[in-house]
């Protein structure tokens, strides 16, 4: 999803505040109390536990021959009760295992390594609008202006038609843009992975804006010849958050089919849906789509669990479609003089902050530690029930995760997430720094931002991270992901060659 991008207002003169030294002893004091708070509360079952254990240890040891002779008389002469409890113990598990969820891993992912030939500089880009003549100097200003506060940075990358004069957006073009993003991730994953062809089970596809018949995930299947019974779906129109959902579907789909794989391909096409209007609100997709995408192989097969790298825990997601507003806010329309492009709404980080609110509350439960619920519980009764006038807990979900993967979608996007979830600047590097080298990618930016994080070695066994998503329709869609050992990066991956220069200062 790309940020609505507004000018904010300079006069060249800085303020320097004078600010009081903290008190140390009271914040100290305070940081060690709401630790010791978290950890009581978390651990709450296991410190009651202890002293029960030690009851019932205390009187096994108590217990004389004539004591254990006696138990063991009673359980004989009430076998139809040992036999009846142990069938229910026997049934009771048998129908636990083979009911319970089954555990999805990920085996590996790939990124799509643009060509250095294809990257386009901001000079490059207000130059090339120029030419094109479709774009008149208001609109070419207004382009300029976008990019210099865009967070992205001078690499990244337009597919090959648009850098023809006249630019090419055919049919063709089009599909030999999809061929060279999905085909390029998805040779590096097989070379990763060693999987075969027979062993693809499912193919989830998602490409929002480019929905070709035969569909693209027909291409893949004729490109790599996967068999003949694979289920394969092409998710379209759902946006940069279909990432997230094309995640959620193959988890679905891997809790009904046993010992089997599944691929999952995120991509955009930029070749047939760039903007040649001057329209504002349908010009800024320009300034910040770029070419991705990601290839991911998930698997159910517990054998598989030694060689992968993450878990997922959760997925959740949120649609906010019902609403008029939401669902008109990222919306693709033709302008007045018959132009099509996506026109993005005033509304935009508003309508997406309800959405991401809505999403929090369903996942806070299931992943904040029990100590952060219940502050979070009783500020709310407290200020609902009772009027007390105190601010609105906040949970702090880094409590929960150790890295965020927020969805590149503009600076605004990004500095929004940071500051309503009060994210150290570490925690949102990722998702700074990939918006600043490939752009937005849509729906395959959090895989871009995942790589950044393996590529720093930041990942550890146990460690949690949190991707979040927002698209049209509209919808906020969060996975989440416990890794299973200390993660490095893929051989392969698109950050190796760079990585040595990030985090990079990104000016205002």
């Amino acid at each position: 999803m790309p940020e609505n991008t507004q000018s904010p207002p300079s006069n060249g003169i800085q303020i320097h505040q004078i600010r009081r030294l903290p008190d140390f002893l009271q914040s100290v004091n305070l940081k060690y109390v709401k630790l010791g708070y978290h950890y009581l509360v978390s651990h709450m079952l296991t410190l009651c536990l202890i002293p029960l254990m030690s009851i019932i240890l205390i009187q096994a040891s108590q217990m004389q021959y004539d004591d254990v002779y006696h138990l063991w008389l009673h359980l004989k002469y009430n076998l139809i009760s040992v036999i009846i409890c142990s069938t229910v113990i026997v049934f009771g598990s048998t129908l636990y295992f083979m009911t319970r969820p089954r555990s999805v891993y990920l085996v590996d992912f790939s990124l799509y390594h643009p060509p250095s030939r294809l990257r386009v500089t901001y000079k490059d880009f207000v130059e090339h609008s120029r030419l094109t003549g479709d774009f008149d100097d208001s609109s070419l200003e207004f382009q300029r202006k976008i990019l210099e506060r865009s967070g992205l940075g001078e690499d990244t990358v337009v597919p090959e038609a648009m850098h023809s004069i006249p630019p090419r957006p055919s049919m063709q073009a089009a599909r030999e843009e999809a061929e060279e993003v999905m085909f390029g991730a998805l040779e590096n994953l097989f070379a990763l992975t060693g999987v075969k062809a027979k062993d693809i089970g499912i193919l989830v596809v998602n490409c929002s804006l480019f929905n070709p018949t035969p569909s693209l995930s027909a291409m893949i299947i004729n490109k790599f010849k996967l068999r003949g019974n694979i289920r394969s779906f092409n998710l379209g129109g759902m946006g940069c958050s279909a990432g997230v959902i094309a995640i959620d579907l193959a988890k679905d789909l891997l809790q009904i089919h046993r010992n089997t794989c599944a691929v999952v391909v995120s991509t955009e096409n930029i070749t047939q849906n760039w903007y040649f209007g001057n329209k504002k609100s349908m010009l800024i997709p320009n300034c910040l789509f770029r070419v991705g995408g990601s290839a991911v192989l998930l698997s159910n097969k517990p054998r598989d669990k030694s060689r992968a790298k993450y878990r997922l825990v959760h997925t959740v997601r949120t649609h906010r479609g019902a609403d008029d507003k939401a669902f008109k806010c990222v919306y693709q329309e033709q302008d007045d003089i018959g132009k099509t492009g996506v026109s993005l709404s005033k509304d935009l980080m508003a309508i997406a902050g309800d959405a991401l609110k809505t999403n929090i509350t369903t996942l806070g439960p299931l992943v904040l530690p029990i100590s952060e619920q219940l502050l979070f519980f009783f500020t709310l009764v407290a200020r609902k029930f009772f009027n007390v006038k105190i601010k609105p807990y906040i949970p702090d979900f880094k409590l929960a995760f150790e890295h965020f993967c927020i969805h590149a979608g503009g600076r605004a996007v990004i500095d929004e997430l940071e500051k309503n979830l009060q994210l150290s600047p570490v925690h949102v590097e990722a998702s700074r720094m990939t918006l600043h080298r490939f752009g937005n990618t849509s729906s395959s930016s959090i895989w871009y931002e995942l790589g950044y994080i393996e590529a720093k070695g930041r990942m550890k066994k146990g460690q949690r991270v949190w991707q979040i998503a927002f698209g049209s329709g509209f919808k906020c869609n969060s996975a989440v992901w416990k890794a299973l050992r200390n993660v490095k990066p893929s051989p392969k991956s698109p950050w190796l060659d760079c990585i040595d220069r990030y985090p990079v200062q990104i000016h205002s």
